[in-house]
């Protein structure tokens, strides 16, 4: 008789920190296995996987350059050698630099597609070519993507690229690998303070959307637990971003934040 209630399995690329621990928490809080990829945050990563398995989950977690394919291959390897089937694959991790049409570093965004783009969808090909040759149910892929895919504006240039080309792979491969895999998007607005952000400008631009208010991390992680587990869902990518899609901007928010900064203290 074949088992009912195996322990579903998800790999979470980038899951040391900011969004990637909280989807590591969400999915280990309900249930799942969790495969915590990390790149160079082994301490981080150890502690979080540590303190979820004192609770009573089960989290695992795997070093990898994402950027190298011998690595990717490899952390698959390692996930797989401990469970029949991957349930759930996050693509999580992500590079975010500033750059602009006029003047970016090849190398730099090449770097950045690496890991933002090439990385998604190798793991991708992975977990379907797996999933053919164990013969069970089907697993959910689900791309991290940012809300910017949908609200264009030209700065951090490399970035968007990669993410815009990741978001249109999301219809592309669920035609092409169902039934076996589902494929779907998320693309969250802002979050955490980034890169020279400061906190003040943080708040400012955190609250440039229709709620006026910062994107609860809890919210993101709780829709990708929803597409991971919802059957009927493939080829779609949902906002979680408090409606910051339709604010149209010719700037990235933290600069639009920055600037009216200046003005209130210029007042």
């Amino acid at each position: 008789m074949a088992q009912t209630n195996v322990q579903r399995a998800v790999l979470i690329t980038g899951g040391a920190h900011r969004l990637g621990a909280a989807l590591v928490r969400a999915f280990a809080g309900n249930g799942w296995r969790v495969f915590l990829h990390y790149g160079a945050s082994k301490a981080a990563a150890e502690q979080l996987a540590n303190s979820l398995n004192l609770a009573g989950h089960t989290v695992t977690c795997i070093q990898a350059d994402l950027a190298s394919e011998t690595q990717r291959k490899a952390m698959m390897d390692v996930a797989y050698s401990q469970v029949d089937q991957l349930d759930c694959l996050i693509n999580n991790a992500s590079q975010f630099e500033a750059d602009s049409a006029k003047a970016f570093d090849v190398k730099d965004a090449a770097n950045q597609w690496s890991v933002n783009l090439m990385a998604p969808l190798d793991l991708t090909q992975i977990l379907a070519r797996r999933n053919t040759q164990t013969g069970h149910a089907t697993s959910c892929v689900i791309h991290v993507l940012d809300q910017k895919v949908f609200n264009l504006n030209p700065d951090y240039f490399s970035y968007t690229v990669g993410k815009l080309a990741l978001e249109r792979t999301v219809a592309l491969q669920a035609q092409a690998l169902a039934p076996r895999v589902r494929v779907c998007g998320v693309a969250p607005g802002l979050m955490y303070v980034s890169g020279p952000q400061s906190q003040e400008n943080f708040e400012l631009a955190s609250s440039m959307n229709l709620m006026q208010k910062a994107i609860d991390p809890a919210d993101v992680a709780s829709t990708c637990l929803f597409l991971a587990q919802n059957q009927a869902m493939t080829g779609v990518t949902l906002a979680v971003d408090n409606g910051q899609h339709l604010v149209a901007s010719n700037r990235d928010v933290m600069f639009v934040a920055e600037e009216q900064l200046k003005e209130r203290k210029m007042k």
